[in-house]
């Protein structure tokens, strides 16, 4: 470590890190065309390495021993009962028959009545409109009972997200010894792409509903916890002293201080907790979690883009419903706390009463009577729809498909695959020592050696090649994020029309679970490589567009003043002037953008991608390629980690040479 440090340090006074940068991809060129196809580590697809099937004999075991161990007969089985049963109880209330009634508990009557009983209570009357017509739309779709299936396993993972995320949250945002220590963790938990605990959990939880929750739970609790602390360290110390000096006791302080003046923020991390379960459990799919997401999954599989479409749709209205009754709920808080009371308590309570009480009638109804239970057969509009959605798909197909392989030969032949021979064909150790060298230049001493020892994992693991093709579909992917980034950003930054014309559309996408992105683009492309990058683009650019929009609104008005006055055009102001000040923002784009797209570019594996992501549905599907699978989960996640620490040495250099004034020459 001592020997890169002093590497580092002498890089650091050469007068251009770009020059340098230059020369290594040079260095890299002359050597891929002297050297290239040697050591390159191939290995087919259904070829294991020992190491493989040492991981799948251990998996045997931990399945054999399943019933025998007292770690799972005293601790993990009845953490699996319990969830089980969790989902199951949901499930019997508003999806499944139960308790040897035909129908659930609550029918489509009840289900539509308390939604949106919950949704005019929190939010206003214009989501309970919204919270009753999408509720409608799942039954309209023929999807009643998958779509009430999805919402029982995103309200369970909530639910204990939730009880586990601000307990934690609020232990976070009052103590700073365990704001270092679970930080790491959290950071962890949200760099590993979503596709890859998958694997793992089930050896533990089997497949099905418990393994589904745990996945959800590990992808919904940071937001939880990052969000309610956050909240609890945003009240003012002036409010905490004020009530110290009336006498109140932390646990006082906390209750009636911290927690009534975090409640809005709070309240905003219950609704990204929402969301991310939600594309969790779209995705768990997988593992047979029930629901939307499997039909989904089946569709993706079988090519059926209008079933796809259709379950897709009933998807993006349930993370819509939710996310704006959510979003109400916080307006409303903000809105009562600014206002006093924005009415009289006794009103409250009529209120309050009176739609429960409309609830709790229409609620009985649909337990009662089989035509309140069962969503009506007639008004099925699910089949129009998937025949429309086949039949767009296939006009665009004939109608565009000039211009889409047009785009897709261009990017494919003249970025993509000249970038994956070059990774795939160099010698491994040439691409270690090009990675390492690189990770020096843009990043930092510590992020040269995590790379070193990620790519050692990478080779280790056996999975060389395939993780070499899915870097380079992930920086391709990148890259032309950061290029729509910079576009959209930019303009965003410098137009507040822009701003209020493209920020809906941001905020909608970035809604949607990641699962949708695959349909219509598996519609235009078809299944292929590409149709992942394109799916990973689409799903990476709404943070890279807002993350550079606020860069450049963080520049100085003085500074753009005065180069304006100098006789700045608008191209020299952007280039020489907005986009240096705002490099720091860029670069954290360009981090966000990269972990967005890894996690995106594997999923793509269900779609023709091929490489890790392959790999790692195949681990699902054939008992024999499962230790396989594991590994390329593993690989996955080392990639994740090694590409997170590059970004984040290069975000840290980056604001360091904003502060300190560093011209943008890299020197």
């Amino acid at each position: 470590m001592a020997a890169v440090t002093a590497v580092a340090a002498k890089l650091h006074r050469l007068p251009d890190r770009r020059l340098l940068l230059a020369l290594v991809i040079a260095a890299w060129v002359v050597g891929w065309a002297v050297l290239g196809g040697r050591d390159t580590q191939q290995l087919g697809g259904a070829e294991l390495t020992p190491l493989h099937r040492d991981l799948s004999q251990a998996m045997d075991v931990i399945d054999d021993s399943r019933n025998s161990n007292p770690f799972f007969l005293y601790f993990i089985n009845y953490i699996r009962l319990f969830l089980d049963d969790a989902v199951t109880f949901v499930q019997a209330l508003i999806s499944q028959p139960s308790f040897g009634r035909p129908v659930p508990v609550l029918g489509w009557l009840g289900v539509v009545a308390i939604a949106t009983a919950v949704a005019l209570l929190y939010g206003n009357r214009k989501v309970a409109v919204l919270t009753a017509a999408g509720f409608l739309s799942f039954g309209l779709l023929g999807l009643w009972q998958e779509s009430m299936d999805t919402l029982a396993l995103t309200l369970t993972a909530v639910a204990l997200s939730l009880a586990v995320g601000i307990p934690l949250g609020i232990w976070a945002g009052l103590s700073d010894r365990f704001l270092r220590v679970v930080t790491p963790v959290l950071d962890f938990m949200q760099t590993m792409p979503t596709f890859v605990y998958l694997a793992p959990l089930t050896l533990f939880f089997l497949i099905g509903p418990a393994s589904a929750t745990v996945a959800t739970m590990i992808y919904a609790v940071p937001p939880a916890i990052r969000i309610t602390a956050h909240g609890i360290r945003q009240v003012s110390p002036e409010t905490m002293e004020a009530g110290t000096s009336l006498g109140a006791t932390p646990m006082q302080a906390l209750r009636h201080v911290r927690l009534p003046m975090a409640k809005q923020t709070i309240i905003v991390g219950v609704n990204q907790t929402i969301m991310a379960a939600l594309s969790m459990a779209t995705i768990a799919a997988l593992i047979d979690a029930p629901g939307l997401g499997k039909t989904v999954l089946k569709a993706l599989q079988t090519l059926d883009v209008g079933t796809a479409f259709n379950a897709g749709l009933a998807i993006v209205i349930m993370a819509v419903v939710l996310d704006r009754v959510t979003s109400a709920a916080s307006r409303r808080v903000e809105d009562e706390r600014r206002a006093g009371r924005l009415r009289s308590a006794r009103w409250r309570r009529i209120e309050v009463t009176g739609v429960l009480g409309i609830a709790a009638v229409l609620a009985y109804q649909s337990y009662t009577y089989l035509w309140a239970a069962d969503f009506p057969i007639e008004a099925n509009i699910g089949s129009y729809v998937r025949t429309a959605a086949d039949t767009a798909s296939a006009w665009v197909q004939d109608s565009l498909v000039t211009y889409t392989n047009a785009l897709k030969n261009a990017l494919t032949n003249g970025l993509l695959n000249p970038f994956e021979a070059l990774l795939t064909g160099s010698p491994w150790w040439l691409v270690g020592l090009v990675a390492v060298a690189v990770a020096l230049l843009v990043g930092s001493a510590r992020a040269a050696l995590v790379t070193a020892i990620g790519l050692l994992m990478v080779l280790a693991l056996g999975l060389w090649q395939d993780s070499m093709v899915t870097l380079a579909s992930t920086l391709v992917a990148t890259i032309l994020v950061m290029v729509l980034g910079v576009v959209a950003g930019v303009w965003m930054g410098r137009s507040d029309r822009a701003d209020t014309l493209l920020r809906p559309v941001l905020d909608a996408g970035q809604t949607m679970p990641a699962f949708v992105y695959l349909v219509p683009i598996l519609g235009l492309f078809g299944p292929t490589r590409f149709t992942a990058i394109i799916a990973a683009v689409v799903f990476a650019a709404p943070v890279a567009i807002k993350l550079v929009a606020e860069g450049i609104r963080r520049v100085s008005p003085t500074t753009v003043e005065a180069a304006t006055s100098a006789g700045a055009g608008t191209w020299q102001l952007i280039s020489k002037v907005q986009l240096p000040m705002a490099r720091s923002g860029v670069t954290l784009a360009a981090s966000q953008g990269l972990i967005y797209v890894l996690s995106m570019v594997v999923v793509g594996g269900l779609v023709g991608a091929g490489a890790l992501g392959y790999d790692v549905v195949a681990g699902f599907s054939q008992h024999e390629l499962r230790g396989k699978g594991l590994a390329a989960g593993i690989a996955i996640v080392v990639l994740g980690i090694v590409l997170d620490r590059v970004m984040r040495a290069a975000t840290q250099r980056a604001d360091a040479a904003v502060r300190g004034g560093l011209p943008h020459t890299g020197k």
